[in-house]
């Protein structure tokens, strides 16, 4: 078992049974593991306590985390200014697809795709000369699943399969997650304007901040659109690099992820524990 399967399981259990405040050691019998090795284990991945840890994953952080992220997002987005921990800051430049190669549906393009292992579990990352087009959670059993649903995203694509073809891209992401980006990534997107406008607006949210499906839509001009932002958040085909996770309910609700709600607080709360102090 992979070491974000443990820490999954134990998200889980820590998620139903927060409010009896578990000890170390139960929540390292209920995965299967010594206390000892379990500790360790938590602290490698997200660099705190399994205590500490369980602050993250309930809903009562999440509302406050809302609560204190509204000011200092407000000002960051509203001067256009980056913070040290903003993903943003890998110098992601994300490019829309024009009508005309929505129209040829990827004819006459190659398109790279290979799986990797992140902190959250196996990725499925695909890429043309243009930039990334797909960042997705999978495993080794859906894999074709996943295939399948990039072919039909982009149906006059020539698909190749290269682990090799898209590793560099790859670890260029995974040190941008670590906090030492090591160049640009560009991401080619294929979406409609409006959803365009709300992946580009989620690029402005520092790491270990978080914002509600409303402010996204007041911050896109459109104040009464968030049920349309939450479809163009869903519809996002770029995890981690497009943060739509950092996007919650305002009632401070995870809500629904495209890589399951307990990855969604498994990547918050390493975000929290790993980003730096708010600018004041």
């Amino acid at each position: 078992m992979q070491d974000y399967e443990r820490i999954e399981q134990a998200i889980a259990y820590l998620d139903e049974h927060f409010q009896e405040q578990p000890s170390v050691a139960e929540v390292a019998e209920h995965v299967g593991l010594s206390e000892s090795h379990f500790h360790r284990l938590f602290r490698d991945w997200a660099g705190i306590t399994p205590k500490r840890f369980l602050e993250f994953v309930t809903a009562e952080h999440a509302r406050q985390l809302l609560q204190d992220s509204n000011s200092v997002l407000d000002s960051a987005y509203e001067s256009g200014l980056s913070s040290p921990g903003r993903l943003h800051d890998l110098f992601v430049n994300l490019e829309g697809v024009t009508p005309g190669e929505i129209r040829r549906r990827g004819r006459g393009m190659e398109l790279r795709f290979g799986f990797h292992p992140s902190p959250f579990g196996e990725c499925m990352l695909a890429e043309t000369d243009r930039g990334v087009t797909t960042l997705s959670f999978t495993s080794k059993e859906d894999r074709g699943e996943a295939v399948a649903q990039l072919s039909e995203r982009w149906p006059g694509a020539r698909l190749v399969q290269s682990r090799e073809a898209t590793e560099k891209t790859f670890e260029r992401i995974l040190a941008g997650l670590r906090g030492t980006p090591d160049g640009g990534i560009e991401l080619f997107v294929q979406g409609t304007n409006f959803q365009v406008r709300v992946w580009e607006a989620l690029l402005k949210i520092p790491n270990g901040l978080v914002v509600s499906y409303e402010r996204v839509a007041e911050w896109i001009g459109r104040p009464s659109s968030s049920r349309a932002v939450g479809n163009a958040v869903g519809s996002n085909p770029i995890a981690l690099l497009i943060p739509c996770h950092r996007v919650l309910r305002k009632t401070g609700a995870f809500g629904n992820y495209g890589g399951g709600p307990l990855r969604k607080r498994a990547i918050l709360a390493w975000e929290a524990a790993h980003a730096p102090a708010p600018p004041a």
